[in-house]
């Protein structure tokens, strides 16, 4: 019986010595299995004219928090190091096309001057790669920009500074972001920002020439601003910050054959009127101004959009004293009409606004808040006298 239980022990020994091994084996399998998982993945690659190309190949799970987009965790890894860019790029008919705006998260348009308009186009998500003509800043852009949680990056070229109620330029002296997140290409220069007098394809005059990079500039403000998903003092951008809600796309059986959106901000000059046409197989808006499809000229693709905001403001003269009286201010902060184009239909809604830095929100006419087709949104700041017609 000694001899028995010896041998029995001894065997019981050499089973859990095997047991053990097997289980060492097994776990340090799946943790480096898990390792693997959890690396980092591949950058993305350098592509044309500054744009980063990412690997369409991955699925598309991670939603950016500016539109609701989803995008793969190769790009979030990236946008996750830097923070909101808002970039003033101008709608003059003698600067078209334009550079940047399809690849844009979320744009605002308003009138600048003259019936003209001009854009303020937020990247976060998506490389903008070569992005102008830069133009410079408005009052009412800088309170749009302000949503952006703390310190977003403002890129423009000078700006109204003609001292009254439109001065810009102070503004942004006041709200503590010059010298900071503000990105002024007076004070910046070359080679985040230079001049092309022929990208256009033919000679233009000056203000329609200066150009620069989206990655040009969030590499900029990392730098030489310590301001990347993180200020100095370790503040992440998003404090503060109000997401929309998103929503999928309707159904294609649920999309109509069609809607049209004819905008004109100020009549009398047809080349800056706008007319978005939808599309039910893509469920998008396609864009054109001045009676022609306007056009990006990073992919020479046409302009769309999965959701035009027409935001009803007052527009009025800021009569500061400046030539022809052509800075503009609009009520853009309290409560006003609002008109949502998406999946094909209208919604009436209401815009409020309540601060600066407070965010847009756009609610249907219940009280329940919009909820935006995942995509690029379009806000148009339309003045209260402009022309709106919807077929």
């Amino acid at each position: 019986m000694d001899k028995n239980k010896i041998i029995i022990t001894l065997l019981a020994i050499g089973l859990y010595f095997v047991s053990s091994g097997a289980s060492y084996l097994f776990l340090s399998g799946k943790v480096s299995s898990q390792g693997a998982l959890n690396s980092p993945l591949p950058a993305p690659t350098a592509g044309i004219d500054g744009k980063l190309a990412f690997d369409s190949s991955l699925p598309k799970t991670q939603e950016c928090p500016l539109n609701g987009a989803l995008y793969s965790k190769q790009q979030e890894q990236w946008w996750l190091k830097h923070r909101p860019l808002g970039v003033m790029i101008e709608n003059h008919e003698n600067a078209r096309p334009q550079s940047g705006l399809s690849n844009a998260d979320v744009i605002y348009e308003a009138v600048a001057e003259g019936g003209i308009t001009r854009f303020l186009a937020e990247f976060y998500c998506q490389d903008g790669g070569e992005v102008g003509p830069v133009r410079s800043a408005r009052t009412y852009f800088l309170d749009f920009a302000s949503e952006y949680g703390d310190s977003p990056l403002y890129t423009h070229v000078g700006g109204a500074n003609q001292p009254g109620p439109a001065d810009a330029l102070s503004q942004i002296d006041t709200y503590g972001w010059a010298g900071h997140n503000d990105m002024n290409q007076f004070s910046i220069g070359f080679p985040t920002f230079w001049r092309d007098y022929d990208r256009l394809g033919h000679t233009a005059a000056t203000e329609h020439t200066m150009y620069s990079t989206t990655q040009k500039l969030w590499d900029y403000a990392a730098k030489e601003r310590d301001l990347t998903n993180v200020s100095k003092e370790g503040t992440p951008w998003d404090k503060g910050f109000v997401a929309y809600q998103f929503a999928d796309d309707a159904a294609l059986s649920a999309r109509p054959k069609s809607q049209t959106v004819h905008l004109e901000f100020w009549t009398g000059d047809t080349n800056y009127y706008v007319d978005w046409a939808y599309d039910p197989k893509t469920n998008l808006y396609q864009r054109s101004n001045g009676g022609k499809p306007q056009i990006d000229r990073n992919v020479n693709k046409q302009l769309t959009a999965k959701n035009i905001a027409v935001l009803f403001m007052q527009e009025r003269s800021a009569n500061d004293g400046y030539e022809n009286n052509v800075h503009l201010l609009y009520k853009n902060k309290g409560i006003g009409k609002a008109a949502v184009f998406q999946n094909g239909k209208r919604i009436e809604a209401t815009w409020t606004k309540d601060s600066r830095t407070s965010r847009t929100i756009v609610k249907d006419i219940s009280g329940k808040e919009i909820k935006f087709v995942r995509g690029l949104i379009w806000f148009e700041i339309f003045p209260t006298d402009g022309i709106l017609n919807v077929k």
